[in-house]
């Protein structure tokens, strides 16, 4: 593995939460209160204790919500780009800090967590080119002296629900898109992960107050569990509802906003597979399987969960793979030497303990996936990456364990590849390895893999922002970010004008009076 860079070039500002939200201009205390006590995940050390938003609460940020949204829908859309890009000005002035509160939240490496700000900034270049780019179409008519067309409106509010292992980048994939496209949001954040919400909507709160056209409350955080999650699902004045976490939760949402006839994107759990065919570049592939697979602590959506090799380079490859883990440095995110943080709780730990212990009952030979550092960090949650070879696709291969766990498995043909790959309900990432060019455009083809997400020599994370983001079957069908999700942030409407003096009406139907 790559020596990264020394400690003393980090550009981490190595200050406790308080001194870090005061450089940044954003009243931590806005929040204040008792209920709920906010731990690091580096070390277990209490950081603040936070206040959560009651039923009444809520019901007032969606009045809020609505109001402000009556008055954005008015405001012209490129007018709309200039606040998203005041907002990312501030948060490339303040990117070091931002990802510090990041490494704080959710136990990213600094790295990966400076990684994820430069999405928020990526995704706000994008969004201010949107604003002068939200085209409809002119539709052929079949009657004379017509014309039809489609435009294109502002929905109203935008009701966001997002996971602890991207605390920044998932909100700004939909907010940013959002607002330019005219719509209020209310955001809430995983109650794991919520000071990088407090951070960033204060920054947003700043952006709005310096734009004339923005109005108060166009942006908002709500804190709060599953309940208030549930509650937001459920009101009918917010017309668009996404959720990013588990399947069962993206069920519950689906469930819910359906029941009001409204509409959701959800991108929820991801089985990730990669293929590593005998025709592969071996050492682009170890880089590629190795990050996927470590990187977050196993934590993000699109983490390598199985690994496909082919039978004449298993054994090999395998072998060459747990030499890279062995020299992975796990410890304190914030160390810039370090490529593997900590899990995100207690809760995490016992379930990929539980999946490692169910893996060797189905025949699977374990190598990692120990706990390390306990005696200096009891109260935080390290562990070594596992490698698990398996003798089949067995019932916890495919199920998702949001930790660093590896499944190894071997196949003969591409075709059987393709088969153990698709042969789990999830469907969000995926990649082969290989130099074939007939493999890699079968794998790409309909036949192929049936994920949102397909990729050729490189593996199943970071993804970029100018791509639909999502995935299919059990990982909800949603997308976000880039390509035309726009679409699903407004409503469509197909006009027919009539400048003629007579009335042809369409299908050649009669109708005299």
């Amino acid at each position: 593995m790559a020596t990264k860079a020394s400690r003393n070039n980090s550009v981490f500002p190595r200050e406790d939460v308080q001194t870090i939200f005061s450089r940044i201009n954003v009243p931590l205390e806005r929040f204040k209160g008792t209920d709920l006590g906010k731990h690091s995940p580096i070390d277990g050390e209490k950081l603040c204790e936070l206040g959560l938003t009651d039923e009444a609460g809520l019901n007032r940020a969606i009045d809020d919500a609505q109001q402000a949204f009556l008055r954005w829908r008015t405001v012209p859309a490129p007018e709309r780009g200039k606040l998203v890009y005041t907002f990312a000005e501030l948060v490339r002035r303040h990117k070091a800090a931002l990802a510090a509160v990041v490494t704080l939240d959710c136990g990213k490496t600094e790295t990966e967590a400076l990684g994820e700000i430069q999405e928020v900034i990526d995704i706000c270049d994008f969004a201010i080119g949107l604003s002068r780019q939200l085209y409809g179409l002119t539709i052929a008519t079949e009657r004379p002296e017509h014309r039809m067309a489609e435009t294109w409106h502002p929905l109203g509010i935008f009701g966001q629900i997002t996971a602890f292992n991207f605390p920044a980048a998932v909100w700004s994939w939909g907010a940013m898109i959002a607002l330019v496209c005219g719509d209020s949001v209310i955001w809430k954040p995983s109650e794991k992960s919520p000071l990088t919400a407090i951070a960033l909507s204060g920054l947003m709160d700043q952006a709005i107050a310096a734009c004339d056209s923005a109005p108060a409350k166009l942006a908002q955080v709500v804190l709060g569990g599953a309940e208030l999650g549930r509650q937001l699902a459920s009101d009918t004045r917010i017309p668009l509802v996404s959720a990013t976490g588990s399947t069962t939760m993206g069920r519950d949402v689906a469930a819910r906003v359906g029941a009001r006839l409204g509409r959701s994107t959800l991108e929820l759990g991801g089985n990730n597979a990669a293929i590593v065919s005998d025709k592969a570049d071996l050492d682009l592939a170890i880089r590629g399987v190795a990050f996927a697979a470590v990187g977050t602590a196993g934590q993000r959506c699109t983490s390598l969960r199985r690994l496909i090799v082919h039978e004449s380079i298993a054994d090999e490859f395998v072998a060459r793979l747990k030499t890279v883990y062995a020299q992975l440095r796990v410890g304190r995110p914030d160390d810039p030497d370090v490529h593997v943080g900590p899990l995100i709780d207690e809760r995490a730990h016992q379930q990929m303990a539980s999946a490692l212990q169910q893996a060797s009952a189905e025949g699977g030979s374990v190598f990692g996936g120990e706990r390390v550092l306990e005696d200096q960090y009891p109260d935080a949650f390290y562990v070594n990456p596992a490698i698990v070879s398996m003798p089949a696709q067995s019932d916890i291969v495919e199920q998702e364990t949001f930790a660093p766990i590896l499944y190894v498995m071997k196949y003969a043909t591409i075709d059987e590849a393709i088969a153990l790959q698709n042969g789990v309900s999830q469907g969000l990432s995926s990649a082969i390895f290989t130099t074939d060019m007939r493999e890699a455009e079968y794998f790409l083809s309909a036949s192929g893999s049936d994920c949102g997400i397909a990729n050729v020599n490189i593996g199943t994370s970071g993804a970029e922002i100018g791509g639909a983001f999502g995935g299919e079957k059990a990982t909800g069908g949603g997308r976000a970010a880039g390509s035309d999700t726009w679409k699903a942030f407004m409503r469509r409407a197909t006009n027919t004008v009539n400048y003629s003096s007579s009335l042809p009406l369409a299908q050649g139907v009669e109708f005299d009076v």
